[in-house]
């Protein structure tokens, strides 16, 4: 395994060392990415469901790894870290399970 596995600002910043557009198209390309790689997860889990074809857990968890990539992407775009994003997740999610909210819908639920 490479070292970006145990740090997580340096993955933040191989991240950025691949990210080629710049501004307002640096949003975008990265927003369409983290859609279109989602839905390369989607149509895997679809395909095993109504196919019967066989993936991987390699090949999907590949696939939620380009999910992580565009994710951090954006991320980086508003100042969060991976660990942030972590910490802001358990809050949120803890916050809606201690007020027994969990399920449902809305964001500020």
């Amino acid at each position: 395994m490479s070292d970006y596995g145990k740090d997580l600002e340096t993955y933040s910043d191989w991240v950025e060392s691949k990210i080629l557009t710049e501004g307002e198209l640096r949003l975008y390309e990265n927003a369409l990415g983290l859609a279109g790689e989602t839905g390369e997860v989607s149509e895997k889990i679809k395909k095993m469901i109504r196919d019967k074809t066989r993936f991987s857990s390699e090949d999907i968890l590949k696939e939620l790894g380009d999910v992580l990539f565009y994710t951090v992407a954006i991320a980086n775009i508003y100042d969060g870290t991976l660990k942030s994003l972590i910490e802001l997740n358990v809050d949120k999610l803890n916050s809606r399970t201690q007020r027994g909210t969990l399920k449902g819908s809305g964001d500020n639920r």
